[in-house]
C-alpha cells in the first residue's frame, strides 16, 4: 500500500504507505488544541496516556544536525501508529489567528485525504500496468523513486539534509532496516493485487492499527486500556473466521499489516530526524541493488516489458516513482497541519477503497465468511478508534484544566 507506506506512525496508513505503508515535533511545534501522549521505545509498563518530556536533551548518538534539518517533517510510515496512540500531532502554530488556524486546518485534511485517495487508487495503477509482473514494477518503483527523490532534493536544495542524515551510522542502520521492510510490503502488496488478491490487501490495512497495538505490548511493553484489548480481541477472532470459514489462512493480510506496522515502529525510532524525502532516498537507494537483480532475472527469464507494450504503457510504467513519493508529500503537509484524530479517522479511506475496488470493480469472490470476519474487523476498528478519540478529548481536558491552574 502506501508506504509507506505508509507510516508507522507514526499508528500510523497507515500509513499503509507508502507502502503503501506513520511525526513528533519538539514542543514548541506542537499544536495546543491536540495534546498528545507517545510510549518511550522500551519504557515498560507506560501507559498512552502518560505524557512524555519531548523537550529532554538527545540521548548519546542522537540525531544532531538533521534534527535541526528536518525537525518538522513528517514520514510516511507514521500512517501505522495513528490509531495506536502513537502518531502525528498538529503543528498548526498556537499563536496563529482562529482564522489562519482554521485554514490550515481545511488544507491539512485537505492533503491527507489526497494521501489516502492516492493510496487507495493505487491497485487500479498497478493493474494498468499489465503486462508488467510485480518483481518488475516493484524493481522499477525503487529506481524511479530514487531519481524522483533526487530531483526533489535538487529543486528544493536539501542535499545537505541528506547529507547530515547519512553521518550518523545509527539514523543509517534504521533507514536500512526500513527500506528492507517496505520491500517485502511492496512486493507482497503487487503479488497480491497483481494475482486477484486485492481484497485481502484491504485487510492487511484494515487490521494494520490493530496489530501495531499489538506490536506496541510485545515490543515497547506498553500498556493497553481495556478497550483496546477487546478490539485485539475481536480482531483475532476475526482470523479465526477467516481461517476456519474460508479454508485459508490470510497470510497476505498479515504480511502487510506485519511489515508495515514494523516499518512505522522503524519510522518512531527515527522521530523527527529524517525527513520524508530523505527518507525515501535513503530506502530507495538501499534497495537498488535489489532491484538490478530484479531487473536482471526479469529480464533472462520472462523478458523486460518497458518499451514493448506501447507508449501509454511506457509512460505509465515511468510514472511509478511518482506514483510512490506524491502521496507521501501530500501527507507530509497534511499531517502538520490537522489533529491526531483526524489522521486516524482519514487513514480508513484507503483500505476501504480497495475493498470496493475488489468487490465491486474486480468482482473477486467474497464468501459468507469472509464477510462475517471483515465485519469483525470494521467493529473492531470502531472500538479502537472511539477509544482514541476519547482518549485524545480527556488529554484535552487534562491540559486546560492544567493551563487553567497556571
Amino acid at each position: 500500500m502506501p508506504m509507506s507506506t505508509s507510516c508507522c506512525r507514526r499508528a500510523t496508513f497507515w500509513r499503509s504507505s507508502s507502502a503503501e505503508t506513520p511525526r513528533l515535533t519538539k514542543g514548541s511545534d506542537a499544536s495546543a488544541s491536540e495534546p498528545f501522549s507517545l510510549p518511550q521505545p522500551g519504557a515498560a509498563g507506560r501507559d498512552y496516556d502518560e505524557p512524555v518530556n519531548l523537550d529532554a536533551p538527545e540521548p548519546p548518538g542522537g540525531a544532531g544536525d538533521a534534527d535541526e534539518a528536518a525537525r518538522d517533517a513528517p514520514d510516511l510510515g507514521e500512517t501505522a501508529l495513528v490509531t495506536a496512540g502513537v502518531g502525528v500531532p498538529s503543528s498548526t502554530d498556537a499563536g496563529a489567528s482562529p482564522t489562519d488556524a482554521s485554514r490550515e486546518r481545511a488544507w491539512g485534511g485537505l492533503y491527507t485525504f489526497g494521501a489516502y485517495l492516492l493510496w487507495g487508487f493505487l491497485p487500479l495503477y498497478f493493474l494498468a500496468l499489465a503486462p508488467t509482473g510485480p518483481w518488475e514494477v516493484v524493481a522499477w518503483r525503487i529506481l524511479l523513486s530514487l531519481v524522483f527523490c533526487a530531483m526533489l532534493l535538487t529543486v528544493t536544495r536539501t542535499w545537505p539534509r541528506l547529507v547530515a542524515i547519512l553521518r550518523q551510522r545509527r539514523l543509517v542502520g534504521w533507514t536500512v532496516v526500513a527500506g528492507l521492510l517496505i520491500y517485502v510490503n511492496w512486493q507482497v502488496f503487487l503479488i497480491a493485487t497483481l494475482t486477484g488478491h486485492v481484497i485481502e490487501t484491504s485487510l492487511g490495512y484494515f487490521i494494520n492499527p490493530i496489530l501495531t497495538v499489538l506490536l506496541g505490548v510485545l515490543i515497547l511493553r506498553e500498556r493497553l486500556r481495556v478497550t483496546q484489548w477487546i478490539a485485539l480481541g475481536i480482531a483475532a477472532a476475526a482470523v479465526g473466521v477467516i481461517v476456519a470459514g474460508y479454508g485459508a489462512f490470510p497470510w497476505i493480510a498479515l504480511s502487510l499489516a506485519t511489515s508495515f506496522g514494523l516499518y512505522g515502529l522503524v519510522k518512531k525510532q527515527i522521530g523527527p530526524s529524517v525527513d520524508a524525502v530523505s527518507g525515501l532516498t535513503l530506502e530507495s537507494l538501499w534497495l537498488t541493488p535489489v532491484a538490478i537483480i530484479q531487473l536482471s532475472a526479469v529480464g533472462v527469464t520472462a523478458g523486460l516489458t518497458l518499451g514493448t507494450a506501447g507508449a501509454v504503457h511506457a509512460v505509465l510504467l515511468l510514472l511509478a516513482g511518482v506514483m510512490t513519493a506524491t502521496p507521501l508529500l501530500l501527507f507530509a503537509a497534511g499531517a502538520r497541519r490537522v489533529p491526531l484524530t483526524v489522521i486516524g479517522l482519514l487513514q480508513f479511506v484507503a483500505p476501504i477503497l480497495q475493498f470496493t475496488i475488489g468487490v465491486w470493480i474486480l468482482q473477486e469472490p467474497m464468501p459468507p465468511e469472509r464477510w462475517i470476519g471483515f465485519a469483525l474487523v470494521w467493529v473492531a476498528l470502531v472500538i479502537l478508534s472511539a477509544d482514541s478519540v476519547s482518549a485524545a478529548r480527556r488529554s484535552r481536558r487534562t491540559a486546560s484544566d492544567v493551563a487553567d491552574l497556571t
